[in-house]
């Protein structure tokens, strides 16, 4: 009997090519507001960061490794915005790591920008092991109160930028107009929200992931757990002195609240101020035992799989011209599917949705929208397929998509080019941890890495 999801290309409605070409970016911007209106209507703001390989090429020519690693704590320095494209897998964080080491005379010059790309790294690992479940606290808040003190929901003076703190403010209309923040302004925003404020870290990551170019639930979720403390052994906090250093004053001279702000003071008063209850013992590394020891992943089903006719299905963690799956299978006819059920669920600004196209339209792929498993069908039917080729993902969402085609058609999950290929089992309680076990590796150019 057929699966009840098996469709063939006569099945339901007609599918829908949604366009690729366009005159100029007004005219795509135009067309995806009509398309999209739900994320126009979350929010309308159009960022200069543009989607696509070509972009990213052109800024990963441009990072400075040695200038990052003296200046990346500062709003003004050398930062490299690959963010965004590692997130969709434009870029690896192989090939931003390879390009690093080559800029450098001495491969320590590139070790802290090298560290970095570890956590992204250190966070898609957790994400593999926990899934879902990095949207539960990991461990429990080291602030000395308890969950029952905290907000549900973001206060709306954060999310209009209008809470008086010209740093606040200004982080908030960043991230809503741009899609962007620099790191360190990230971490400040969450411990406001989440230490000032007292609201769940929940809360502020949903934020973060409507407007985010990059957002990513691992790097986003985690490092929010990183601030409140429930994935790290004490919460993360700073004060106006810390701010004003690493952002050259520009937010505290401009401040009406300048000089008495919630942000004054030592650390030490803060800590009295904010965690009156604050635990004195020092918490252990965390309780998460699934973390505890973890093999590298290998993808079950890519030996067993043998295709001769397949169509490549995209998803949005990769998102490169020259993945896996377009390498193994050139000329494969290819699908990307907007899933408009998950967009319901969790919407997202105008903003991800014009740089996901932009990414999209230097693929060779054709772009249509609905039940992303039902359409990767329709599409190997119209195409006469006999399978399945993509690329492995961390995302359950990924692997519940994958299972519903599979019960139809086989399905070829090729691995991602890895940032690390380590020979024993890693320990992922923390990244200090995870670290340790694979410096030595990360530090080594990918060639390299293959002749161990």
């Amino acid at each position: 009997m057929r699966s009840a999801i098996a469709v063939s290309a006569a099945d339901g409605e007609n599918p829908v090519d949604m366009l690729r070409a366009f005159r100029h970016r007004d005219e795509l911007i135009g067309y995806l507001r009509g398309a999209f209106p739900t994320a126009a209507a979350v929010d309308d703001t159009i960022p200069a960061t543009r989607g696509g390989r070509s972009v990213a090429e052109r800024l990963l020519k441009a990072i400075e490794p040695a200038r990052y690693a003296a200046t990346r704590n500062y709003l003004d320095g050398a930062v490299t915005r690959l963010a965004p494209y590692l997130r969709h897998g434009v870029l690896s964080l192989a090939e931003v790591r390879d390009v690093a080491l080559r800029k450098v005379e001495a491969p320590q010059q590139a070790a802290r920008l090298v560290s970095e790309l570890g956590w992204r790294d250190f966070f898609q690992r957790v994400y593999r092991v926990l899934g879902r479940g990095i949207w539960r606290d990991l461990e429990p808040i080291k602030t000395g109160w308890s969950a029952a003190d905290y907000a549900d929901t973001l206060p709306a003076d954060i999310v209009a930028g209008e809470t008086g703190l010209a740093c606040i403010d200004a982080f908030s209309h960043a991230l809503r107009t741009t899609g962007y923040l620099h790191n360190h302004a990230r971490m400040w925003l969450a411990a406001y929200v989440v230490h000032f404020r007292r609201v769940r870290w929940q809360a502020g990551a949903c934020w973060f992931l409507t407007h985010l170019l990059d957002g990513d639930p691992a790097s986003n979720n985690l490092s929010w757990q990183w601030v409140a403390s429930t994935f790290s052994h004490k919460p993360y906090m700073f004060n106006r002195e810390n701010l004003e250093k690493y952002t050259g004053g520009i937010y505290c001279r401009v401040c009406a609240l300048q000089g008495r702000c919630v942000f004054e003071g030592s650390y030490e008063q803060l800590t009295a101020r904010l965690f009156p209850r604050l635990p004195t013992v020092k918490a252990p590394a965390s309780t998460v035992e699934a973390l505890r020891k973890v093999e590298e992943h290998r993808s079950s089903g890519v030996k067993p799989v043998r295709l001769k006719k397949p169509i490549i299905w995209v998803h949005g963690d990769m998102l490169n011209p020259h993945s896996p799956a377009f390498q193994a299978f050139p000329g494969a006819p290819a699908l990307w599917v907007w899933d408009d059920a998950l967009l319901q669920r969790s919407p997202i600004s105008l903003k991800r949705i014009l740089f996901l196209y932009e990414c999209l339209i230097e693929l060779p792929a054709v772009i249509r929208r609905g039940d992303v498993a039902r359409e990767v069908l329709r599409f190997a039917a119209e195409q006469r397929a006999d399978g399945v080729v993509t690329v492995d993902s961390p995302s359950p969402g990924f692997r519940t998509r994958r299972r519903r085609i599979e019960q139809v058609l086989p399905v070829l999950a090729l691995p991602a080019l890895p940032f690390v290929k380590p020979a024993t089992p890693l320990d992922l309680r923390r990244f200090a941890r995870y670290w340790r076990d694979i410096e030595h590796l990360a530090m080594q150019p990918t060639v390299a890495q293959r002749t161990l």
